[in-house]
């Protein structure tokens, strides 16, 4: 076994490789950028290294400054995590050369697997069902148009190098194939250099289940059971299950046993994910792609087997055998896991960024996460900020399991999509296990609901009493600060700002205090949080003429973050109309459109596009008018 190992990775998973090496004896190296140079993962680890600057492409995507680090240190191989280089046949290749061992699969498995079309290919020799489609050569309008037609419509246009949802036109009928066609070659060809296409039937109404595969070098191949991963906004996951809910063991057994076929037919060494598409009605299952490392929801398979998946890929990649035949893997139960993240799904989903300033993990549930109090969310990176998991005997107490856990769960400092899964939990069909990939599109209206993260009377009344009170002694006249008199009522106004809006509450002392027993409230500085049955409420106390307060005006607009400034749409003297567009701006690597909060005359204009722009920074002033 190795007596050292580096983690080419952050966050959490670079945490959680830490957590097993530790527990099998072996010293781990951290590599961290600027912007992670105070990090969890730094924190933990035996030795850090600073790789770069913080943007990814140079620091975490440098391998040869990932190698060299292992070589200073003298580690003999390399944890490369999930994102970044995991899934680099290069950077595997480089290991090898400098005589590293990469904790994953060979160069030559990933580059099989690294094109859809190619992947599709050796899937279909092999025996693994594959959704019917065109891979040929020819990339002209016509003939796509053409192979199409023979699929039968609806098709999906995917990219061969596509990924995360990137380079991916659903296309209903002939009418709008040429359009998506070229919309789909334009985004391929900017994201991955390549805009070869692929052209698949589309399965309606379609589950997304997987299947965690292992490989060894002697030649053993087992799954460790499937998970459901149909729960996506915009192709990406937000909620994990296995095993995946409602499948006769007759697919199971099924899909493990192509997804063996998979492994074999590339000789394919430690873990790996072979993605299904499964028609939800007739339970028909196609490959769809094989991720050659790590996934992010591998806890959900370690809560069923009681595995430990890290440590199989450290054996196996020591060049030992895989520790269980097929037959002696566990199957117990049931598990979940939600990716909590820093964004606003009230707002688009818009992600967030700024310091956690507390983070209270829920009782019996599982957290993966790379922060900590007083940790920092980065514009540089991924939003994730952890992993809930939890497990439970069947399916409907594992369900249970997890609305306990996003109750309790208490994090505060920054907004998350925490009242959102919640909400998912909630959800009647989701329960029943009625679940496909279009599942959050079509219950937006029970997820987002009209008072999403919006506070009722009680929230202010709570809030309100916090600050009037602030050692909980209701009835001690000497607590009622500047306000106290000795004969006559206590009364006292406070204005709190929820989602924008300015809400006034009155606090007297003859009113009582709303019960708070199922209530957690959290007060840093001049904002409160309150949390309550997976409920999440922010609220701003607004002193007026305080320092900074005018950004809570509707007319002044600052940036939610840093950015960059793409497009500005007004000019000062304007007249503008309440959510009229005013600029674009990039973030996060996503656009977002900037409105106006209220009808008015823009008065203040300092940005000019191509400008970079800091967190709070005033984009547009507007004088308030009526519309």
């Amino acid at each position: 076994m190795f007596k050292k190992i580096l983690i080419a990775n952050r966050g959490e998973i670079a945490c959680r490789v830490i957590e097993t090496a530790r527990g099998m004896g072996i010293a781990t190296v951290a590599v961290y950028s600027d912007a992670d140079k105070g990090a969890r993962h730094v924190r933990m680890a035996d030795e850090a290294v600073r790789i770069g600057p913080a943007a990814s492409r140079e620091s975490y995507l440098r391998g040869d400054v990932i190698i060299q680090a292992a070589k200073d240190t003298g580690a003999e191989a390399i944890h490369p995590g999930y994102g970044f280089l995991s899934e680099n046949e290069d950077f595997a290749a480089a290991c090898a050369r400098a005589g590293i061992v990469f904790i994953g699969p060979t160069p030559e498995a990933i580059d099989a697997m690294g094109l859809k079309d190619k992947a599709k290919e050796i899937m279909q020799k092999a025996g693994v069902p594959v959704v019917p489609g065109y891979m040929g050569e020819k990339q002209d309008a016509a003939t796509l148009k053409k192979e199409a037609a023979k699929v039968g419509y609806p098709v999906l246009i995917k990219a061969v190098a596509g990924g995360g949802g990137k380079g991916m036109r659903l296309v209903e009928d002939e009418q709008n194939f040429e359009e998506m066609l070229a919309s789909c070659k334009r985004e391929a060809a900017s994201s991955f250099s390549n805009d070869h296409v692929m052209i698949e039937k589309y399965i309606t109404k379609p589950r997304h289940v997987e299947v965690q595969v292992f490989g060894d070098a002697h030649g053993n191949a087992v799954y460790l059971h499937e998970r459901d991963c149909s729960l996506q906004r915009r192709h990406q996951k937000v909620v994990e299950e296995a095993p995946a809910p409602g499948l006769p063991d007759a697919v199971r057994k099924k899909l493990g046993e192509a997804a063996v076929k998979a492994v074999k037919a590339i000789k394919y060494k430690n873990a790996g994910t072979i993605e299904f598409i499964m028609d939800s009605k007739t339970h028909e299952f196609y490959f769809m792609e094989m991720n050659t490392r790590l996934q992010v929801e591998h806890p959900v398979t370690e809560a069923i087997t009681g595995l430990d998946l890290v440590e199989w890929q450290l054996r196996v990649a020591a060049g030992e055998k895989l520790p269980l035949a097929q037959e002696e893997i566990p199957c117990d139960g049931h598990a979940f896991e939600v990716r909590l993240y820093a964004e606003d799904p009230a707002n688009n989903f818009l992600p967030q960024v700024g310091e956690i300033s507390c983070f209270l993990h829920p009782h019996q549930a599982r957290v993966d996460t790379g922060v900590e109090e007083g940790d920092e969310v980065s514009i540089h990176y991924d939003p994730m900020i952890a992993k809930i998991i939890v497990h439970g005997e069947d399916r409907a107490e594992a369900a249970a399991a997890m609305q306990e856990a996003l109750s309790e769960t208490v994090l505060t400092g920054i907004v998350t999509n925490q009242e959102f899964l919640a909400n998912i939990f909630a959800q009647k069909d989701f329960i029943k296990g009625d679940v496909d990939t279009g599942f959050i599109a079509r219950h937006e209206k029970d997820l987002l609901p009209a008072g999403y993260g919006v506070a009722d009377e009680g929230d202010l009344m709570q809030a309100a009493m916090l600050l009037a009170y602030p050692d909980g002694a209701e009835d001690d006249v000497w607590n009622f600060g500047d306000n106290w008199r000795l004969n006559g009522p206590f009364a006292k106004s406070f204005t709190f700002v929820n989602r924008g809006v300015h809400k006034t509450v009155t606090v007297s002392d003859d009113v009582d205090a709303p019960g708070t027993d199922d209530s957690t409230i959290v007060e840093d500085g001049n904002n409160i949080t309150i949390f309550r049955g997976g409920r999440v409420v922010h609220l701003h106390h607004f002193v007026p003429g305080a320092a900074g307060e005018e950004a809570y005006s509707e007319g002044r607009i600052i940036a939610p973050m840093p950015g960059k400034i793409i497009t500005v749409m007004v000019g000062k003297g304007d007249a503008v109309k309440k959510d009229q567009p005013l600029l674009v701006m990039e973030a996060m690597k996503m656009e977002m459109t900037i409105r106006a909060g209220c009808a008015g005359v823009v008065e203040e204009l300092p940005v000019a596009a191509g400008q970079q722009v800091t967190d709070g920074a005033l984009l547009v002033a507007i004088e308030e008018k009526a519309a």
